[in-house]
């Protein structure tokens, strides 16, 4: 089990590495450019498309939305299979876009409009509640819109998210569940890092730390990664079984 010292060392690590593609706010210049100043529900979406995807294809998805679609209503009313087109590239898209239209769905019955803006004045917890009483959302999208847009210290937990936070030893290992992992990183990632947390992990995750055989010598971060130094140990210790003793 990692200590307190050794995971806020890892922390650093990871942040300093990330550190070279953000701006001097702390944040990715790609994500920044990409969510930065949408509209609470329009947040709501781009966090559909996020959750367990790339940037890139988180990006394009949401950017095929908007294009394609005259408007919100007319996501709303589309069916299903031109919404699965409109989000080709993502995992699950069919279960994706039904979650996006029941979303417009409860706030058109429950507004009569396309809009969330509100939320900024309700307090990060109520705010909160609200996003995650929508049957469509969850914590990832609601922890999403509370740190890109709601300004509370959130940090949004998906598979990836998770699977590299215990490699690293960020989170004891013996944590499976999102929420479980959620509430243990926002008492180690200060609110002032959070969104510089998301994006970075997010990017070795992509990079380096895939599910089946991850890029661990390719890593930056592989001199502090316990998963890394695991692999690394056992690696030298087959090729030592392995040689041929000299006569």
């Amino acid at each position: 089990m990692a200590t307190t010292t050794n995971k806020q060392r890892t922390l650093n690590q990871l942040l300093a590495v990330a550190n070279s593609g953000t701006d001097s706010r702390g944040k990715s210049s790609k994500e920044e450019s990409v969510c930065a100043n949408l509209p609470v529900l329009e947040q709501v979406i781009f966090a559909l498309c996020r959750e367990n995807a790339t940037l890139a294809q988180a990006q394009l998805a949401f950017e095929n939305l908007k294009t394609r679609f005259f408007d919100w209503n007319e996501i709303r009313v589309s069916t299903i299979r031109e919404l699965e087109e409109a989000l080709a590239g993502l995992s699950d898209a069919e279960t994706r876009a039904q979650r996006l239209v029941a979303f417009l769905q409860e706030v058109f019955e429950e507004r009569f409009a396309f809009e969330l803006e509100d939320l900024h004045k309700k307090g990060v917890k109520q705010a909160a509640k609200k996003l995650t009483n929508y049957g469509a959302a969850n914590e990832y999208v609601g922890s999403w819109v509370v740190q890109r847009s709601l300004g509370g210290h959130a940090i949004p937990v998906d598979a990836a998210t998770l699977r590299c936070a215990r490699r690293l030893g960020l989170i004891d290992s013996s944590i499976e569940d999102p929420e479980s992992a959620r509430a243990a990183l926002e008492h180690l990632v200060p609110k002032a890092k959070g969104v510089q947390f998301t994006d970075a992990i997010s990017e070795i995750a992509e990079s380096h730390c895939w599910e089946v055989d991850p890029n661990c010598s390719r890593c930056s971060l592989q001199s502090d990664c316990p998963t890394a130094l695991e692999s690394r140990g056992e690696q030298l210790s087959t090729t030592r079984v392995s040689r041929t003793k000299p006569r």
